[in-house]
């Protein structure tokens, strides 16, 4: 059996600590509807390389603190 990659986020949690951001707030910064930011949140997408960047830049951290990713056995 092969792996796996598995990104997660921690987008909910930085729209709290920018001072409760809604969805719509971080759509508009970062270019992308807030059905986007939503499946994003609930790990039911996986953005492009440039949409990740343009989200840990409206929040003004490195993409490293907003996305994550792992290796995971798949399972049969």
């Amino acid at each position: 059996m092969g792996k796996k990659l598995v990104i997660t986020n921690k987008i909910r949690t930085l729209r709290f600590f920018a001072n409760e951001m809604t969805q719509l707030e971080l759509a508009e910064k970062a270019g992308a509807s807030r059905q986007t930011i939503m499946a994003l949140e609930a790990n039911k997408y996986t953005p492009s390389l440039e949409l990740a960047f343009r989200i840990a830049d409206a929040f003004g951290v490195p993409i490293g603190e907003v996305f994550a990713c792992k290796a995971e056995e798949e399972t049969p």
